[in-house]
């Protein structure tokens, strides 16, 4: 009995040691794992008490930037009262100051946010930094600079503005937008067209309704055997009689061509656009021609050919069909 109690005793103290020294070493491991992690968690540490202490700087940053923006509405509200009144006032200069100077307030303001926000920044650090990379800068964005540059000036020098129905590079359409960095154009068919204001700006640009009055035109044909003093009076006095054919500049009829099937007469008159409209008056003066010479005995031919077939084995055959008869 007594051995028994002797031997559970050794097994206690040696299960006692062994967990005393396991304890010991996983001691020993977390303190060396802690040690590991100590300058991480301490530069952490340090990063959410730098970023607690510099809130309220943020905040005020944060402010400050919402202040600038506001003041770019009421800079546009100034500029739009200021000058969208006067008579002399173009109206793409109030685009330019107001696009232009929104985006220098709003630089501004930026700035001001961060030198507030960012201990140590100074504006002079972001010139340097612009400074370093200006030449990489200029390759990855010329085309950007090119059409910005395009933009202010076709903004300044306005050679279209916006509601203008214009022709660049064979596409037409109406003229809704000229932004720094394209000008929107609406096809007459509904579809947007953007294009790129360097494209605009090195190339030709047709203004159609740059001015009131329009020219139109067509040609019509009459016969050979037709009265041709005959058929220009009629066009002449259907010009006369129509209401929105200008008599100034004068209307003309012109024989402009012998073609191979008729005589052509090349008709023209001037309109007001703010009365009507080019295609309009085109189709109805021809409606109206069409009408008056079919009416007045005068005919718009149209070609005509004539088609001969030749059968050379059709003579034999005639021959041969003579002698069997016979």
């Amino acid at each position: 009995m007594a051995d028994e109690q002797t031997t559970l005793t050794n097994i206690a103290k040696d299960t006692g040691e062994l967990i005393h020294q396991a304890g010991a070493k996983t001691t020993q491991t977390v303190i060396t794992h802690t040690e590991k992690y100590q300058d991480a968690y301490t530069a952490i540490d340090k990063m959410v008490n730098a970023f607690w202490d510099r809130l309220p700087y943020i905040g005020l940053a944060f402010i400050v930037f919402v202040i600038f923006w506001l003041l770019t509405k009421l800079f546009k509200v100034f500029v739009n009262k200021t000058l969208s009144n006067r008579t002399y006032t173009r109206q793409n200069l109030v685009l330019v100051l107001n696009r232009v100077g929104s985006t220098f307030i709003i630089f501004f303001g930026f700035l001001i946010a961060l030198v507030i926000a960012i201990p140590g920044f100074t504006p002079s650090q972001l010139i340097g930094a612009l400074g370093i990379g200006s030449v990489a800068i200029g390759f990855a964005f010329k085309d950007i600079f090119q059409n910005l540059l395009s933009g202010i000036l076709i903004l300044l020098s306005e050679p279209f503005r916006i509601g203008d129905d214009i022709v660049v590079n064979g596409m037409e359409g109406n003229v809704e937008d000229i932004q720094i960095r394209a000008t929107f154009l609406r096809s007459p068919d509904g579809r947007r067209i953007v294009i790129p204001n360097a494209t605009v700006y090195t190339s030709a640009v047709i203004v159609n309704n740059a001015y009131q009055r329009r020219r139109c035109e067509f040609i019509v044909g009459i016969g050979y055997e037709d009265d041709m003093q005959k058929a220009k009076k009629i066009i002449l006095d259907i010009l006369n009689n129509n209401l929105t054919v200008l008599s100034q500049p004068a209307f003309s009829v012109n024989v402009t061509a012998l073609a191979d099937f008729s005589i052509n007469l090349t008709v023209r008159w001037w309109v007001n656009t703010t009365e009507t409209s080019t295609s309009a008056s085109i189709s109805e003066i021809q409606e109206l021609v069409v009408t008056a010479f079919d009416q007045k005995g005068i005919s718009i031919p149209y070609p005509v050919q004539e088609v001969k077939v030749y059968r050379g084995d059709q003579p034999d055959q005639t021959e041969n069909s003579d002698k069997q008869s016979t």
